[in-house]
């Protein structure tokens, strides 16, 4: 059975799905859609109510980490990307269950007030981007990295241990978002850094590439934005800065 997968790469999820899905060879299709552009609003609606990416036709998830569940059971994948003895399953959803609020939340944030539209939104409405609201936000996602390198990686390996699994792509991505607006996450931070090349190695350089192609170019495509994009994130801009 083939599997069709609705994806917007710009999203953290969709990307650990198609890392996933591709690593594994497993007998999906990729519709690549665009958020930004309202498409999960229009026929999309039909297939995904909730209007959010990644989706699987005909299952009922909108969220990547039970989708990435169900296709390694599905479809049997290595053993490594969820374990099944227990003690190594319990490490990988430890993190999981962290992930949302402990790093996706800061992460995201970072993208937010910093990214490429609010940076050219915000002068042409007379606005700025608050300096200590900016400052508040990286000192979370540096609390969040710190606790990645000491707690979850610690001194090698990757997050559920000796190989790599589904909780490490779930991190990647995620770690990944703020160089769309230009922030290196990875710089001073040495650990950190050589977790990143084990899991691009242990994915295929690449591959990786592919999946985060779109957020390392995010900056170019401010380039295309017109004065009715500008005015269609005016509202969006005011709540990130305010």
């Amino acid at each position: 059975m083939s599997l069709k997968l609705f994806l917007d790469m710009i999203s953290q999820p969709c990307r650990s799905v198609f890392l996933f899905a591709k690593k594994n060879n497993l007998p999906v299709e990729v519709k690549l859609i665009s958020l930004k552009n309202g498409e999960c609003k229009s026929s999309f609606v039909n297939i995904n109510s909730f209007k959010k990416t990644p989706k699987l036709p005909f299952l009922f998830f909108i969220c990547s980490i039970p989708m990435m569940e169900y296709m390694a059971e599905k479809f049997n994948t290595p053993d490594h990307w969820f374990p099944k003895d227990l003690q190594k399953r319990a490490r990988v959803n430890e993190y999981l269950s962290w992930q949302h609020l402990g790093i996706r939340m800061h992460g995201s944030k970072i993208f937010g007030l910093h990214r490429p539209w609010v940076s050219i939104a915000c002068p042409s409405m007379g606005l700025e981007v608050p300096e200590d609201k900016m400052a508040r936000a990286m000192e979370d996602l540096n609390w969040s990295l710190d606790l990645i390198e000491k707690t979850f990686i610690k001194d090698g390996g990757f997050i559920g241990g000796e190989q790599i699994s589904i909780a490490d792509l779930v991190a990647i991505v995620e770690i990944m978002q703020p160089f769309a607006s230009g922030v290196d996450v990875f710089q001073g931070r040495a650990k950190l850094s050589a977790w990143k090349e084990r899991v691009v190695q242990a994915v295929g350089k690449e591959l990786f590439d592919e999946a985060h192609k779109t957020i390392l170019s995010a900056k170019d495509s401010v380039k295309q934005l017109d004065s009715s994009k500008v005015e269609y994130f005016r509202p969006r801009v005011l709540r990130l800065i305010s």
